[in-house]
């Protein structure tokens, strides 16, 4: 309720504002709506105290008619602080003091129940903090966990992969064995002739009449009563490297599982709340994509290796049997043919000698090219280095020319400066020096290399006719190296 007249502090008839100020259209509606005042003697607007209106409220009205004058005045008289002859007041002292008390009392109470809900809330907060960091390490710890067994199995896997490897590439050259021998018991009446006309594609040097030549004419057919054997051998395995190639692509298949679910996992126990990649995803909690269980989940991998095992058996049972095969029947061939394979022998092992230093004379050469190209690198980028310190310290000297009137002194930093660009200048062609350097002999070592190759090439024809053609061709007259399967 607002108050129609009070003290000279108290404002008159004018609406309530969010301002300290009253609305800029009531104070001007005030200054323009002035009404006149009544015609009425100075004396009836003078100000009057508070004791007077209580007196005059008390003095009795003897009649209707006094009162209703009384009223008619009140009707037409304007509020103004100045007409306060007939106004009275709404409330007293005691309502005010105890407002202002009431005002207190609340202002304490929000205050108290404010901060008792803060010290609540920080609590609150502090126990939850506390419980989530509980619950994101509980869950961590799991996870790290989940990826100590992933690890383990993936371990097995690994173990079990390199020895289904080791295992398949065993029977791999059993088989190529075996099918070598096999092949060199074919076509026994040609070999003599075919083998000399190989050989006489020998280049330069290596065109020598030598003792093979001499022997091969006194090669005698070869027996075939191996083989049938050979091929039933053969037949079995190959299915058993298809089983074997079968178990290892479960075994891979598992095993490249096991490395993004760890990869996942691992960086799932990573994760902390600083780090970027981090978002809401609503509703993942209630989805579940699961398709095994931890029982079920290593009990799969268990009957992987398993069954690798098994088959792993089954084929080093059949490597023995081809084993032995290949010896047998190297034995009964072997006498028929001696001479002419121990002659192409000597000469095959001869020539891979000979290739084998120049092979490792190329690769020394090799690398004394690559260690050459690599210093030519680094120099390059020793010049290439050089140009910003060049360019910093030129720019330095550019600059500094530019400074006005008698500041354009040759102090230190200039004689500094003009040092160091020619120091830089002279390390350059240093450098440059040194890189001519190393590409001339580049080229020397790049020459040396070409020649190795072309001799290498010689050597590696040779051997090619003797080892490959001669004794690939030799089906009916074998060495025992290639009776038993080797080049």
């Amino acid at each position: 309720m607002e108050l129609l007249g009070s003290t000279l502090t108290t404002t008159y008839a004018r609406p309530k504002t969010s301002h300290f100020l009253p609305a800029i259209s009531t104070m001007a509606s005030s200054y323009r709506k002035t009404q006149p005042a009544l015609g009425r003697s100075p004396s009836a607007n003078m100000w009057r105290t508070n004791s007077y209106y209580k007196s005059s409220s008390a003095l009795p009205l003897t009649s209707s008619t006094q009162r209703d004058d009384f009223d008619l005045v009140r009707a037409n008289t304007t509020f103004y602080p100045s007409n306060r002859t007939i106004l009275t007041t709404r409330y007293t002292s005691d309502d005010w003091y105890k407002s202002n008390h009431s005002n207190y009392r609340e202002s304490e109470s929000s205050r108290k129940s404010a901060e008792r809900l803060r010290k609540d809330t920080i609590r609150l907060m502090q126990n939850k903090e506390q419980l989530t960091r509980r619950t994101q390490e509980n869950t961590s710890k799991n996870i790290a966990e989940r990826v100590n067994d992933i690890v383990f199995w993936r371990s097995e896997l690994s173990h079990e992969i390199d020895n289904m490897v080791t295992e398949i590439a065993a029977l791999s050259e059993v088989k190529r064995r075996l099918e070598r021998a096999l092949a060199e018991t074919e076509r026994p009446l040609q070999v003599s002739q075919e083998c000399l006309y190989h050989r006489e594609k020998r280049m330069a040097i290596d065109l020598v009449h030598d003792d093979v030549e001499k022997d091969l004419i006194k090669e005698i057919e070869v027996i075939r009563s191996c083989q049938e054997r050979m091929r039933r051998h053969l037949d079995k395995a190959i299915a058993q490297l298809a089983s074997n190639r079968a178990a290892q692509h479960e075994l891979e298949k598992d095993m490249s599982d096991k490395v993004s679910a760890q990869r996942i996992d691992d960086r799932c126990h990573h994760l902390k709340n600083t780090s970027d990649g981090i978002g809401y995803y609503r509703g993942i909690d209630r989805i579940d994509h699961s398709v095994s269980l931890p029982d079920s989940w290593s009990k799969f991998t268990d009957d992987n290796i398993l069954h690798s095992q098994s088959e792993r058996a089954a084929s080093h049972k059949l490597r023995d049997e081809i084993e032995i095969l290949l010896n047998t029947t190297s034995d009964e061939m072997w006498n028929q043919f001696n001479n002419a394979n121990v002659a192409f022998t000597n000469r095959i092992s001869e020539m891979a000698d000979a290739k084998n230093n120049l092979q490792a004379h190329l690769a020394k050469t090799l690398q004394e090219i690559f260690q050459t190209e690599m210093l030519i690198e680094s120099l390059k980028k020793a010049l290439r280095d050089k140009e910003n310190p060049l360019k910093v310290a030129q720019t330095r000297l550019e600059e500094r020319t530019h400074r006005p009137n008698i500041e354009l002194c040759r102090d230190n930093p200039h004689h500094r400066l003009v040092g160091e660009v020619r120091e830089i200048e002279d390390t350059i062609q240093k450098l440059r020096e040194r890189l001519m350097e190393a590409e001339n002999t580049l080229q020397t070592l790049v020459k040396t290399k070409v020649t190795l190759e072309h001799d290498l090439s010689i050597k590696a024809n040779s051997l090619f006719l003797d080892q490959e053609k001669c004794m690939s061709m030799r089906k009916s007259f074998p060495s025992l190296p290639r009776l038993v399967g080797y080049t």
